[in-house]
Formats: C-alpha cells, structure tokens, sequence
C-alpha cells in the first residue's frame, strides 16, 4: 500500500467517532458526522457534543447503565434525531422526559437491557415514535400509561420479559399498530380485551409462553391480522371458532402445543393458508376428519409434514397425517357418519 492510499485510509479511519471496538471521544472529532456509533465495552457514560444534524445515533454493547441529565439536554439540541439505538447496555432506567424531548425520534431500540419498569412520565407528552423494541429486558408487566401518546407506533416488540398478564385495554389506543411481538413471556392466558383497540395489528407473535386457554372471540379485534404465532405453548384446546373473524390470515403456527383436534372454522375469505401443525398429538379420528376434509377442498399448506403425526388412535399412531386416508379416519368413528359435519355454524348470509 503507498503513502497515498495510507493517508486516506487514515482520514477515513479518524473521521469515525468509534471503528471496532475503539474508544469512543465524548465529543465527536467530525463536524459532518450524522450518524454516530459507538460499541466500546468499557464506556461507561453517554456520549456529548453531537452535530446538530445527526440523525441516528447508536450506543451499544457498552457498560452504560443510565442517560444523564446533561445527556439529554444535549440530545434535544438534535432537531433531526430520528433513531436512537441503546441495545445490549446495563440500561435499570430511562429519563422521565425522554420523548417529551425528543419529538423527532421514531426508532428507539432497549432491546437486552436491565429495564423492570418505564419512567410514568412516559404518558405526558405526544410522541410520533413509530418503533419500540424492549425485548431481553426485565418486565413484569406493562402499563395502559404507557402507550396512551404513542398513538403512532406500528411496532412493539416486549417479548423475552416475565410478562404473566397484560392489563385489559392496554393497547387501546394504538390503531396504527401493525406489528406486536409478545413471545417468549409468561402469558397464560388471551382474552379479546387484551387486544382491543389494534384494528390495524397484521403480525402477532405470541410464541414461547405458557398459554393454555384463548377466550372466543380473542381475535375478533384484530380483524386484519396475517400472521399469527402460537407455537410452543401449553394448548390442548381451542375454540371452535376462534379463527373465524381472520379473513385475511395467511400464516398460523400451532407447533409444539398439546392439540387432539382442530375444527376447521376458519374464514370462507381465506384463499391461501399455511399451516404448522407438527409436534401436536394428533388424534386422527371421526373429530379430526371434518378438518382434513376441509384442508383438502382448500388451498391449504402444511408446513413440517413428517413432524405431524396421528398420536391415537393406536392403529394409526406414527403415521403422518397428511397420509391418513379418509376411510382410516372413519373406522375409528363408533357410530357417526363417514363425513361428519363441521361444528363450525354458518355465518349470517353465508352458506354452511
């Protein structure tokens, strides 16, 4: 390498406020720089002196355990402060007036934190936030507070907390919710209140709790829901028209529950579904033939077919139940008709 591209190399090198690892300056040395990274391990305190036009700023996998005053003073000198990214810090608080002021912010991401508990100050002031992720840290439970100004959010990540309930209404406000990630928590159960209010929610990850009963009508609030994610859970039962409302479901994962059944109630609007039901013990009888019926005169997919097996009865047990034949369902059936009908009621102005 000449003397030309080592002198280039090293301004590039020393217009970068913290380049793999090194030690990142309290001010920045650059008077252009709009976006600021840090990953130094030992930094301890939150960086000062940043251009007026910087746009995002990322302080992560440091030792930071709290955002001063004298920090967020100088983080509302940044009128075009979009993205604040804090991941993997010893975060055990937030300032009360964070997005009081920040009113530009739409990113902050607290993802592997030591957050128990947001400030309540939290609910004073309109923010335009459109992303939260506080996934990895410490909650318990969350706030109806909270979320009463975020009014604009469309992505929620909380999982990987110790969430055992979610208060009734707790999203109430938050109709441009697109997103909401709930895995990995202690959740045992849904009820429609805890959804209420997120007309707009398309993905709902509930992967990874302790769920063991969902309320009818659960989903009925989130009526434009895609995508949904119960797998690894504690279900032996649903009802029998849970999914009924989800006319644009395209994605349900019921893996690794304890189902025996499943009734085929869902919308007639669903053109296309996919479906993993693998890691359930499937009884493959008289209850289970109306589904399978109605999978097949449906464009149905299934995902993990050699994970979805018949568990009774024992003629049948270990057998793949994508090939069960319909004669096989029916011999199991003590005195029903070789096509039972679905349990599903028709809905009002619909054909059964």
């Amino acid at each position: 390498m000449g003397r030309s591209e080592l002198a280039l190399l090293a301004a590039l090198v020393s217009s970068l406020p913290c380049w793999l690892g090194a030690p990142c300056p309290p001010v920045p040395t650059s008077s252009n720089i709009t976006q600021f990274v840090c990953t130094f391990v030992n930094l301890s305190s939150f960086p000062t002196g940043f251009h007026r036009k910087t746009w995002m700023i990322s302080v992560e996998f440091t030792n930071l355990s709290s955002i001063s005053p004298e920090a967020l003073q100088d983080l509302q000198k940044l009128p075009q402060l979009r993205e604040l990214h804090l991941s993997s810090n010893r975060l055990r608080s937030l300032p009360g007036g964070l997005f009081q002021h920040l009113p530009g912010l739409r990113v902050l991401d607290l993802t592997n934190n030591l957050l128990e508990d947001l400030p309540p100050e939290i609910s004073g002031s309109y923010s335009p936030l459109q992303h939260l992720v506080l996934n990895g840290n410490r909650l318990r439970a969350l706030e109806a507070a909270w979320f009463q100004t975020l009014v604009g959010l469309e992505w929620l990540d909380v999982s990987n907390n110790q969430l055992e309930d979610l208060p009734p209404n707790c999203f109430h406000n938050l109709s441009n919710l697109t997103s909401l990630d709930l895995s990995h928590n202690l959740l045992a159960r849904l009820t429609p209140e805890m959804l209420a209010g997120l007309t707009s929610l398309e993905r709902l990850n509930l992967e990874g709790n302790q769920l063991h009963t969902i309320a009818e009508h659960t989903f009925d609030a989130v009526p434009h829901l895609q995508y949904l994610f119960l797998q690894s859970n504690n279900l032996s039962s649903l009802p029998a028209e849970l999914f009924r409302g989800l006319g644009q479901l395209a994605l349900l994962d019921l893996s690794n529950n304890s189902l025996t059944s499943l009734a085929p109630c869902f919308s007639e609007r669903n053109l296309t579904l996919e479906l993993d039901l693998s890691g359930n013990p499937w009884a493959c009888d008289c209850a289970m033939l109306s589904f399978v019926q109605w999978a097949m005169g449906h464009s149905v997919g299934l995902f993990a077919k050699q994970h979805t097996l018949c568990a009774s009865p024992q003629s049948l047990q270990g057998q793949l139940l994508a090939t069960v034949t319909k004669e096989s369902f029916a011999v199991s059936c003590s005195a029903g008709p070789a096509e039972p009908l679905s349990p599903c009621r028709p809905l009002p102005g619909h054909a059964a």
